[in-house]
């Protein structure tokens, strides 16, 4: 999530950014479930049980939307939560203000599992996803989004905690790549998609370097998810959109129009990985932005032409 102020972005590099009016946008995404989500976000798809998760920050709520049914369980927490893996199909880890908990989806019971409270002081932890090996990597954001006070954490399945990236502002979406190799990552005011080696054996990162140089037309990137082609796909805050980004070549190749202004997150889902699911917020718009888009803060959903890969699950084995 980004305050409305104005980061100073341009396209400058090697990369040569297609600007928005070239891109393909023949397909939009329609409406799944219509809710007025404060910010939605995290959306993860758990395709052991065939149900979306995914949260509302500022509502603090933790969502399991079943597309059978067409329903949305709603779970309360206790603050602001940011993000949510699988551990099981009835057992989840839940990123909030102080740290990570367990919560059994069954009992609604939950337990501390990492406590943060001393790393997380005037701070709040955002996206994050579980590495090929099952490891929680998982960032944070200062809560007046101050420039540098941001981190990106890595925790085992022990729950030991190991700080990764120092130095961010709003740490938000990560994916791996299909062989393993390679990790990449947003924070989001630097407008960029950055790319690290990554070693699975030993959750180590290096290398780390600019693959997408984002124009300011486009939004600012916010969650992000990979496809079998190991394409990204980053949900647009500001941006009406969620964009296929090329990081090979640094190209933006297809845009998925959303009835939102503030497009948070995607998942791909279904039975086949063929459906890419869209998360949204109702904050930080103006009246105008209201009237145009009465739907935000809802889920809404497109088929690409594209599948996605299987969300990894925390594994309580791994270690760092």
């Amino acid at each position: 999530m980004l305050k409305p102020f104005v980061f100073f972005l341009v396209c400058i590099s090697v990369f040569s950014c297609k600007t928005e009016k070239d891109l393909d946008t023949n397909l939009k995404a329609e409406l799944v479930y219509e809710i007025n989500a404060q910010l939605g976000e995290g959306a993860l798809w758990n395709y052991k049980t065939q149900e979306l998760y995914w949260v509302d920050i500022e509502g603090k709520t933790l969502n399991v939307y079943d597309p059978k049914t067409e329903t949305n369980k709603v779970f309360e927490t206790k603050s602001r939560i940011g993000t949510v893996v699988p551990v099981s199909e009835s057992d989840v880890l839940i990123a909030l203000e102080d740290g990570v908990y367990g919560l059994n989806l069954d009992s609604g019971s939950s337990a501390v599992f990492t406590n943060m409270q001393s790393e997380l002081v005037g701070s709040r932890l955002n996206d994050g996803k579980c590495d090929p090996s099952g490891r929680f990597w998982v960032g944070s954001m200062h809560l007046n989004q101050e420039a540098g006070k941001a981190n990106l954490y890595c925790i085992d399945g022990s729950g030991r905690l190991e700080k990764k990236l120092t130095n961010r502002t709003i740490s938000n979406g990560i994916v791996w790549t299909s062989n393993k190799k390679t990790m990449y990552y947003i924070d989001t005011p630097t407008a960029q998609i950055k790319a690290f080696d990554y070693d699975d054996e030993t959750a180590t990162i290096s290398n780390e370097r600019v693959v997408v140089e984002i124009p300011v037309d486009f939004g600012y990137p916010d969650g992000m998810t990979i496809d079998e082609e190991d394409m990204l796909w980053v949900g647009m805050w500001n941006g009406n959109a969620v964009i296929r980004f090329n990081p090979k070549t640094g190209k933006a190749i297809q845009k998925i129009e959303v009835p939102a202004h503030n497009v948070t997150s995607c998942a791909f889902g279904g039975e086949n990985l063929d459906v890419l699911y869209i998360t949204t917020a109702s904050v930080d718009m103006t009246d105008e932005e209201k009237q145009k888009y009465p739907l935000a803060g809802s889920l809404f959903s497109v088929v690409p032409g594209v599948k996605g890969v299987q969300a990894n699950f925390f594994n309580t084995t791994t270690n760092n």
